[in-house]
């Protein structure tokens, strides 16, 4: 298996997902932007970077929520957890605060453990393979407003009900 490739942090795929996650564009600029990147989308090299990218940012930001829910679960403050590790306190505040994380696995696993938990694999949900999957295997997608908003969804925080 190779391992995926880092986009470059400057690239427009990069820039158009930090915007999205971020909540940065105007409703008035919502609908050129989909109608833009729904035409990007047509290019395999950005669709397949651009599907890498939504799946990286969807999958660490799941993890992180995770990890921070049973942190707080367990009543350790972040600093607690930290120590636990033997990082800096610094190290912990970024994975859990920063919009920009990008942390190792083996970091995601060894603050997992520390909370009793143990990071898996699980396979997409049959009803996704189709919007995820083939688009990164095939390099185009029948349906590229389609994918854009199914990836967005992906990629949007669910709200946190209280306990």
């Amino acid at each position: 298996m190779t391992p995926a490739v880092e986009p470059d942090p400057g690239t427009a795929v990069t820039f158009m997902l930090r915007s999205l996650r971020r909540g940065v564009m105007t409703v008035s600029k919502q609908s050129a932007f989909w109608d833009d990147l729904a035409r990007d989308l047509e290019d395999p090299e950005f669709l397949r970077e651009y599907v890498a990218e939504s799946m990286r940012i969807a999958t660490i930001d799941q993890i992180v929520n995770a990890i921070d829910d049973a942190r707080r679960a367990a009543g350790l403050s972040k600093a607690e957890l930290a120590r636990a590790i033997q990082k800096e306190p610094a190290t912990i505040r970024r994975l859990l605060s920063s919009d920009n994380s990008n942390p190792t696995l083996g970091t995601l696993a060894e603050v997992a453990a520390a909370l009793g938990l143990r990071i898996t694999v699980e396979p997409i949900p049959k009803s996704e393979r189709g919007q995820i999957t083939e688009p990164l295997l095939e390099g185009w997608t029948a349906d590229p407003k389609k994918l854009a908003r199914h990836l967005d969804k992906l990629r949007t925080p669910k709200a946190k009900v209280p306990a």
